[in-house]
């Protein structure tokens, strides 16, 4: 488990180097008072461990922007990736203050090992208005283009990345898709055309990530039950959708909960047992309340009609050795 005294801790991303299991996350401060202040305060943070239980604390990787920039207001929730010739990138969401926050955007950092980052000034990547809804005319909160999961296609053909976006066309609380951008050489990303459909019951999709578990494509989100659309049950959490490639097509509307909204932001990874497990953030706690901790990995199992499942959902309290 990974509980900071003085921050919560939120969304993550995990990259394993080889030897150790290197955890990035959303912090901020809990003097805040209102966990709902949190998103406008943070900074990415940074722990390392070796079995993805005992968490050493490193220093912070990036944080906004000094200067007027496209993430000069907030930097949120991305994914790591090292190139060919071994540097690794890190693509992360950004948040400008020339927007008031409501724009986002794909930014990338690198380090040569994984503990000094530096952040490119220029964003790679936006939504395109041809597929995707863009300010001023968005049917939401905010114009969604955020938390890429990048990944090398199998067959050598460039890069992927995954985002949670929305739609230009739909009715207003069920735009949700996940958008899709390719690049050769991770520098440049040509954006495309979404590798889901809208209308399948979220606003939607958050952290998505995709993996072969057991030789079968699966794709993992997030959304909340506020968040739900159309006929879809009020209850959010955790979702899992499966697929014939890690592109898809995955069936949305029948994507199903893997756990409720007390955990969330999940990422799958297998652990040095060769085990796929689950890490999560602990959004609520018994009373509703804002939690802002990582679980320890919940290990991921077939059930006898073949499909995945968490294993169990042990309460995950507290240690005596919480980092702080």
């Amino acid at each position: 488990m990974l509980r900071l005294h003085d921050d919560w801790v939120w969304d993550i991303w995990i990259v394993d180097d080889g030897s150790e299991f290197h955890l990035f996350f959303l912090k901020a401060p809990r003097s805040l008072g209102n966990p709902d202040q949190r998103h406008w305060n943070t900074r990415v943070g940074h722990a390392v461990s070796s079995d993805l239980r005992a968490w050493e604390v490193a220093e912070d990787a990036i944080w906004p922007s000094s200067e007027p920039a496209f993430d000069d207001r907030a930097t949120w929730t991305g994914s790591v990736v090292r190139d060919p010739d071994g540097l690794w990138r890190m693509f992360y969401t950004g948040a400008g203050s020339q927007e008031n926050g409501l724009k986002q955007r794909i930014g990338m950092a690198t380090s040569t090992d994984l503990f000094t980052w530096h952040k490119h000034r220029a964003a790679v990547c936006e939504a395109d208005p041809r597929w995707y809804e863009r300010l001023p005319s968005v049917q939401w909160h905010d114009e969604a283009w955020r938390d890429p999961w990048v990944f090398r296609d199998p067959s050598g053909d460039g890069w992927h990345m995954l985002v949670t976006a929305r739609t230009a066309d739909g009715a207003g609380d069920n735009r949700g898709v996940i958008g899709y951008a390719h690049s050769r050489n991770l520098d440049e990303w040509q954006v495309g055309r979404p590798i889901t459909d809208p209308c399948a019951g979220f606003g939607h999709l958050e952290v998505p990530q995709v993996e072969i578990v057991d030789g079968r494509p699966v794709l993992v989100f997030s959304c909340l039950g506020s968040e739900l659309a159309g006929d879809r049950p009020g209850e959010g959490g955790i979702w899992l959708a499966e697929g014939q490639s890690l592109l898809g097509p995955f069936d949305i509307a029948r994507a199903r909960r893997l756990s409720d909204e007390s955990l969330y932001a999940a990422r799958i990874i297998r652990d040095r047992s060769d085990r796929w497990v689950l890490l999560a953030f602990r959004n609520t706690d018994e009373a509703g309340r804002f939690v802002g901790e990582i679980v320890d990995p919940i290990p991921l199992s077939r059930t006898e009609d073949g499909a995945l499942e968490l294993s169990y959902l042990a309460e995950q309290a507290p240690r005596a050795d919480e980092q702080s």
